[in-house]
């Protein structure tokens, strides 16, 4: 195997080396922001708030109840009789009576008048309990109106006090639950995004292994390759002539192995002709004229053992060659 494929293979090893580090130190900053979205998690779910009863500290209202109906009361339930009125007229009646017998006895008048006075002041007296029993009879209906009047106050009152007490407690536990339910949404909202960021950082270090693996794999291909070009045996062809070789054969063309690269012209069929210097000088020292592997048509294109795109310059209008 010839000189090229040294020059190749030694590419691939550095350049694989290089990448390796690369992404094991991807990897390894991938596994830190994992582990650290982790120990944030943890701490999160830690420090979240417990889970509440909004109704732990509802109160009944039975003893203010109680004491308000204790403050009630009826204000006809000792109404008295005004008798000093009746005894009144009932004394005078008597005097009356005795004033007018005294006048019988002195003018010798007839029984017959003392007995129509005696049933005068009897009835009389009559009128006096009438009254009595009628004021005492008002008294009672005005006792059973307020005590009525009462009931309906203390009922008014109990529904009143209920209905606010319940509007209250209404409020507290709906206020109780909406805050808990709005801790607990942000709460779940910030769990899943540090979940997503620890998730993307865990597939970035799987990325990173997979990247790891495939450097390594093309390191120990480039390895491979340079043992075999160093055993290399007689009558094996050199897939990687010299660059300046020209004509049909194949001529590392990959962008990725030049540098100073600069367009100078157009070929008639409309490629772009560049100048360029390879950044592997086992490739050749100096400048070259010719085309980039990635603008031309894919049947001139060829991939070479190290990886790289190879041109076949005798299918195109481009001449290569060192300038």
């Amino acid at each position: 195997m010839g000189w090229a494929m040294v020059a190749g293979a030694s590419i691939t090893v550095i350049g694989g080396m290089i990448g390796g580090s690369r992404a094991k130190k991807q990897e390894k900053m991938a596994r830190r922001e994992r582990e650290r979205i982790a120990r944030e998690m943890q701490q999160f779910e830690q420090n979240r708030q417990e889970i509440i009863n909004p109704y732990e500290n509802v109160t009944s209202n039975a003893p203010m109840i109680e004491e308000m109906r204790n403050d009630l009361s009826n204000p006809f339930a000792n109404l008295g009789v005004a008798t000093g009125a009746a005894e009144i007229q009932m004394e005078q009646t008597d005097i009356a009576l005795a004033n007018t017998l005294d006048t019988l006895q002195a003018t010798g008048a007839s029984a017959g008048g003392a007995t129509a006075l005696a049933q005068a002041a009897r009835a009389s007296k009559k009128e006096v309990s009438a009254n009595i029993e009628a004021q005492e009879a008002q008294n009672e209906k005005l006792r059973a109106q307020g005590e009525q009047a009462l009931q309906a106050k203390e009922m008014q009152l109990t529904q009143m006090e209920m209905a606010e007490a319940a509007r209250i407690q209404g409020a507290e536990a709906a206020g109780a639950q909406f805050v808990f339910g709005a801790q607990e949404t942000r709460d779940m909202a910030t769990l899943d995004r540090m979940s997503g960021i620890q998730s993307q950082a865990a597939q970035n270090a799987a990325n990173a292994r997979m990247e790891s693996a495939a450097i390594m794999g093309s390191v120990i291909q480039g390895v491979a390759g340079m043992a075999a070009a160093k055993i290399g045996q007689s009558g094996v062809t050199n897939v990687d002539p010299p660059p300046n070789g020209g004509g049909s054969e194949d001529v590392n063309s990959d962008r990725r192995l030049k540098t100073n690269i600069v367009k100078i012209g157009e070929s008639a069929s409309g490629l772009n002709i560049y100048s360029f210097e390879y950044i592997d000088k086992n490739f050749g020292e100096g400048t070259y004229s010719g085309v980039m592997s990635d603008e031309i048509p894919k049947e001139a294109v060829t991939k070479g053992n190290d990886g790289f795109d190879k041109v076949d310059y005798s299918q195109l209008d481009v001449e290569f060659k060192k300038i």
